[in-house]
């Protein structure tokens, strides 16, 4: 007998075993976009390499590591010229998706080329288990090529690796544990709808807004009715989208046999936010809360009960592969993945596919890699069985950059049409356009406010501003707060405006969505017009502001410039946003008209040029990599870890530093934490749960930390701030070097 692996306790998993139940797997993964024949073939090939003597005597007596997936990478690409398509899966399926390399590899380089040529060690005895002849490969694959090949076969690699990495991971998780895992749950789509519709039906229906907002329902409703496709969703701020969108989701899952929800939301405020709301109505195990931030022992209860250790367990074993009924992620988190290599971030992929994808917020899309996303979710759309809804109160021109052969097959329609009406109902803010406003002059027009929101571009800005308001009622927020200090600073801010005490903030963008606050009066220093109209929604946001005499009012947005200094130094991103915005102002008597917005945006992609929408070249790079010669066999080289290592939406240019705070020197956890991270051997958990005091710093700011002895280097890249002096409790990091002027979060 061949042997897969051995547990501690000696019992061994027969190879033949392995492989099938792998093969059988990744079949059923791949069913949901209609690829069952690839993903069976890469599960039954991925650990040939096991049979030989070698490996055999490793998993029995011990030895040195010796090459296991090779082997089968050699043996698919015989199969006929799709095999080298797998040949990327199989070779990867530990060390991640290789780049092809060139012909002159010679088995050495970490290429897949190389790995073709590699010697390797003798596996003849698999084909006495394996009998390979029978297998049956397609010759092409089934999907529809949106633009050339390049893109849409690179893409498939990636969702076949998904089906393998997952399906032996798990296979591997049940042998090791003896079947003690729990991964799958029953889940029952027609009971979230019945406490859906539980929970919308207990809400007031009176009143001109309640009666619009279950309007907005019933046209989700409706349209969930409707096929598979591209939708957009158009409703103003407090048109109560987040359990409308749900609603269509859950509704068009049942209606056309999807398997989940996934949510992808710019930040992580919003993302908790909906998380909370979805929770409460489905059930905390049905919901999984996927980002940086997010530490899975907050879901555990401090008496340690059984039902709270299943969810833990759930959630924390649900992010390894998204296998729960929603999901709720961040743009990071979903489009890195779809670009990634490495097989802890792909394996999630295979479980996108069929599933209603909405995305919250999507004018927040990112523009430098716009185009490549676009391309993404066209080929969720047309080729992997999903639905996709563009969510968002400002709706981006994006029909120009969807592919022509995307919108030839599939219309992309409005959800929510004339709603013009709708938007009339919730205007609650009126814009006043101000021009220059120098700092001292819009310091004292803030401090005779009494509840009043300034946000401007710059973290430099906000400091000098907040230093020039009356500090007793005022409040700074930038990204040189850690996230814990900004969450109590925001519970202040909203206590205050709630018992409608004075409050005045001077904040950068980072309060701009998914922050639940409410000021009468707003000022915003000029940006791209979609930041403005995020910023809108923080003022008069419940449309129950009145005047001395109890009438309904419109709340004021207060839109400047600000003075030279602090606007020739704003980050070069924001300066054509910020000057195609200016003639928006010029134009348009109403800059929030339909009008308006449509035109900012048609602007900005023009303006930008294609390649601004690709400015790693991503699209190109995976394009070219088909080649097609007359009379020969066309060759694959697509250069995954090339691209993985490219597409990244948050440049990794920055330098995290863990800040001991404490509010009011009450919080323990953080000292506790940080003594573990001292001694203890295993430390990704307590990284992940010090995110809420963690914050980025560029290097010429890290370097003068270091120079001027603030910072303890605990161990590998990990430093914390030992010097809390320069720390404030209004204004957090206080760097004095003149760096990162145009940092604008």
């Amino acid at each position: 007998m061949y042997i897969a692996r051995k547990r501690e306790d000696g019992e061994v998993q027969p190879l033949i075993v392995h492989l099938q139940s792998t093969a059988q797997i990744a079949k059923t993964f791949a069913k949901a976009f209609n690829e069952e024949e690839y993903a069976y073939i890469c599960g039954l090939f991925h650990d040939l390499g096991k049979y030989s003597e070698e490996f055999q005597k490793r998993i029995t007596s011990g030895g040195k590591k010796c090459d296991h997936s090779t082997a089968g990478a050699k043996e698919v690409v015989k199969l006929n010229g799709s095999g080298k398509l797998l040949a990327y899966c199989i070779a990867g399926h530990h060390s991640g998706l290789l780049n092809a390399g060139f012909h002159s590899d010679n088995g050495n380089e970490a290429t897949l080329n190389a790995r073709l040529k590699k010697e390797i060690p003798d596996y003849k005895n698999a084909f006495k288990e394996v009998n390979l002849s029978a297998v049956y490969l397609p010759k092409v694959p089934k999907i529809k090529p949106l633009t050339g090949l390049g893109f849409s076969l690179s893409f498939f690699i990636r969702m076949i690796y998904s089906c393998l990495v997952d399906a032996d991971f798990l296979d591997t998780e049940k042998f090791m544990t003896d079947g003690k895992v729990n991964r799958k749950v029953n889940y029952n789509f027609d009971l979230f709808l019945q406490k859906l519709n539980g929970k919308l039906a207990s809400f007031d229906k009176k009143g001109r807004i309640n009666e619009v907002r279950n309007k907005i329902l019933y046209e989700c409703i409706k349209k969930a009715e409707l096929e598979r496709g591209i939708f957009t969703l158009t409703v103003p701020t407090g048109g109560g989208k987040t359990l409308s969108s749900l609603a269509f989701a859950i509704n068009h899952l049942i209606k056309n046999k999807m398997d989940r929800i996934i949510y992808v939301i710019p930040y992580t405020s919003i993302i908790e936010q909906n998380a909370k709301i979805f929770e409460d109505i489905l059930g905390k195990g049905n919901v999984l809360e996927h980002h940086s931030n997010f530490d899975f022992s907050s879901v555990k209860d401090d008496n340690e009960n059984n039902d709270e250790d299943d969810v833990y367990n759930i959630l924390k074993l649900s992010s390894e592969n998204w296998d729960i009924p929603v999901i709720v992620t961040t743009n990071v988190q979903f489009f890195e993945s779809l670009f990634a290599n490495k097989s802890s971030r792909c394996r999630k992929l295979h479980n996108i596919s069929n599933s209603v994808i909405i995305f919250d917020e999507a004018q927040m899309l990112p523009i430098d890699y716009l185009k490549p996303c676009i391309m993404a979710i066209s080929e969720l759309v047309i080729n992997y069985n999903s639905t996709v809804v563009l969510c968002t109160a400002t709706q981006p021109a994006l029909g120009d950059i969807f592919p022509k052969e995307v919108t030839k097959k599939i219309k992309i329609q409005e959800i929510c049409e004339n709603n013009v009406d709708i938007k009339s109902v919730f205007r609650r803010t009126k814009v006043v356009k101000r021009g220059v406003l120098d700092l001292q002059s819009l310091a004292n027009e803030i401090n005779r406010k009494h509840q009043v929101l300034c946000i401007v571009n710059t973290r430099k800005h906000a400091y000098e501003l907040f230093s020039k308001l009356d500090k007793e009622c005022s409040y700074h927020l930038s990204t040189l707060m850690c996230p814990n200090h900004r969450r109590d600073t925001i519970a202040e801010i909203k206590d205050r405006l709630a018992k409608g005490q004075t409050c005045r903030v001077a904040s950068t963008r980072l309060i701009e969505a998914g922050v639940d606050v409410d000021f009468p009066f707003v000022y915003r220093s000029v940006a791209g017009l979609d930041s403005i109209i995020q910023a809108a929604g923080r003022c008069n946001r419940e449309g129950k502001l009145k005047d001395e005499n109890g009438n309904l009012i419109l709340g004021e947005v207060h839109v400047f410039t600000p003075e030279s200094r602090f606007s020739q130094h704003q980050p070069n991103s924001f300066k054509g946003p910020i000057r195609i915005t200016e003639g928006i102002i010029r134009r348009y008597e109403d800059i929030f008209s339909d009008e308006a917005i449509f035109d900012y945006f048609k602007e900005l992609y023009e303006v930008l040029g294609e390649e601004s929408l690709d400015i790693k070249d991503i699209c190109k790079e995976l394009e070219s990599g088909v080649y097609i010669r007359p009379g020969k066999p066309v060759e694959f080289n697509f250069n995954f870890k090339d691209i993985a290592d490219k597409f990244k939406l948050i440049e990794e240019d920055t330098y995290p530093i863990i800040i001991p705070y404490t509010k009011n020197g009450q919080d323990k956890k953080v000292g506790e934490l940080i003594n573990s991270l001292r001694y203890s051997e295993y430390i990704s958990s307590v990284i992940q749960a010090l995110q809420g005091y963690t914050i980025n710093v560029y290097k010429s700011e890290f370097d003068w930390l270091l120079g001027v002895d603030k910072l303890e280097h605990i161990r590998k890249d990990i430093f914390i701030l030992k010097d809390m002096s320069i720390y404030d409790n209004k204004t957090g990091l206080r760097i004095t070097k003149e760096s990162g002027i145009g940092i604008y979060i």
